[in-house]
């Protein structure tokens, strides 16, 4: 037998037989994910194609994440309508306030090393830092596998992304993702894998991986995945969630391309409006003006992304500049309730930030904060397309919670590694 991608051989044991890139496989699913935007959509098309029963229960999760809380009475009702499906097939369904749908995955030990798991969010390939292989869908294959508990997929080629060099002290997984995602293109990774290897990979923390996988999906890619090493095993065990089956690339298996990184060679990046791929150093993007930091959501709402910010506005002064506005949205409740109890929370209702119902929050522009006319935001989101939060007239600019930290205290963009200077 020819050697495998990680990919090859986990969709080759959910399709019972082996499969290489460019087959088509229908592949028995493990978790299926729906949010609040995509599922009434899906439940319309479960019901078209008869679905009188879920494959599944126990492995159907729906979260109210998108519209967190409800913007409009349209909104409210769809919040109603997957309630009342979930009520009559038994699945779970974690309403607002308890967070985004596959952060929530993984903090419930439900992402696990060997599985496939399909959401109706195209970042729910930030699952594959678990070593394993999770992509988005469109709501009527979400139908068709909550249904029937398969799907069917072209098995990807893969691209060999090798992450090398020492870590540098203020070198964020966001600047990684980022460099990444100017590397690869916006669409340099379509229908393709993301499979991480190299030396660096042990100084990146599982979270820190799920940022990187999550930023993935800005190169088009169909999933991104990390191998199963100490971090991941620690991980599963402070979940107390099984250890799986963990997967490894063989050594010689095939990859369409390669992709090296040297971490130590990286500095702070900062993605440029209106693409996340119109990414510069810091130092290119310092001084532009700020008017809203955003810190939350999927690829900066986690305890340690808010505990960088805070250090780095701190560093900057411990103040946010007049005429910015900071708005914070922890991705889950278990973040929420730690930051909460380690006084983070308040330290930064002390500054005025907006503290929002937990969830995808501004970041989609469907909930939470709207930035006003011409504004110029800087987020911890993945995305910045123009009218992404909800206003075509503002411009969003993405970096790290450290980068978006030292410049809420300075008003502008500011280098993390200057102490809040925007030299």
């Amino acid at each position: 037998m020819t050697a495998r991608t990680i990919s090859e051989k986990i969709l080759s044991a959910k399709a019972g037989r082996d499969v290489r890139a460019g087959d088509i496989a229908v592949c028995a699913v493990d978790r299926v994910l729906g949010t609040d935007a995509s599922s009434p959509m899906a439940i319309d098309y479960f019901e078209e194609m008869g679905g009188d029963r879920l494959f599944d229960p126990s492995h159907v999760l729906f979260a109210f994440d998108h519209y967190a809380p409800p913007s409009s009475a349209k909104t409210a009702a769809f919040h109603d309508r997957v309630r009342a499906f979930a009520r009559r097939h038994g699945a779970e369904v974690c309403d607002v306030g308890e967070g985004i749908s596959f952060q929530l995955l993984a903090e419930r030990g439900g992402a696990l090393p060997g599985s496939l798991v399909v959401g109706a969010d195209s970042h729910t390939v930030t699952a594959g830092a678990l070593n394993l292989f999770a992509t988005g869908v469109g709501s009527s294959d979400l139908a068709a596998a909550m249904l029937t508990g398969q799907i069917w997929l072209r098995v990807p080629e893969s691209i060999k992304v090798t992450l090398v060099g020492a870590r540098t002290a203020h070198l964020s997984p966001k600047d990684i993702a980022l460099a990444l995602v100017k590397a690869v293109g916006p669409d340099g990774a379509n229908y393709k894998t993301l499979e991480f290897h190299g030396s660096a990979l042990g100084a990146l923390s599982l979270e820190e991986r799920m940022v990187i996988c999550n930023l993935s999906v800005e190169t088009d890619a169909k999933a991104a995945i990390f191998p199963s090493d100490d971090a991941t095993r620690g991980y599963l065990a402070w979940r107390r969630a099984a250890l799986g089956e963990p997967i490894t690339a063989d050594a010689h298996a095939g990859y369409a391309s390669e992709v090296t990184l040297d971490l130590s060679r990286l500095s702070p990046r900062v993605a440029l409006p209106h693409s996340p791929d119109n990414v510069v150093p810091v130092e290119e993007a310092a001084g532009t003006p700020v008017h809203m930091v955003f810190l939350g959501t999927c690829t900066g709402g986690r305890v340690r992304d808010f505990h960088e910010a805070l250090a780095a506005l701190e560093r900057g002064g411990g103040r946010v500049a007049p005429g910015v506005q900071l708005v914070v949205t922890p991705a889950s409740r278990e973040v929420a309730e730690a930051l909460r109890a380690d006084g983070t929370l308040a330290k930064f209702e002390a500054l005025s930030a907006t503290v929002t119902t937990v969830g995808c929050g501004a970041c989609c522009g469907t909930s939470g904060v709207i930035p006003g006319d011409g504004m110029n935001v800087l987020s911890t989101a993945n995305r910045n397309f123009k009218a992404r939060m909800g206003n075509r007239s503002a411009s969003i600019y993405l970096a790290s919670p450290a980068t978006c930290g030292a410049s809420a205290a300075t008003g502008r963009i500011s280098d993390p590694r200057a102490g809040g200077a925007s030299t």
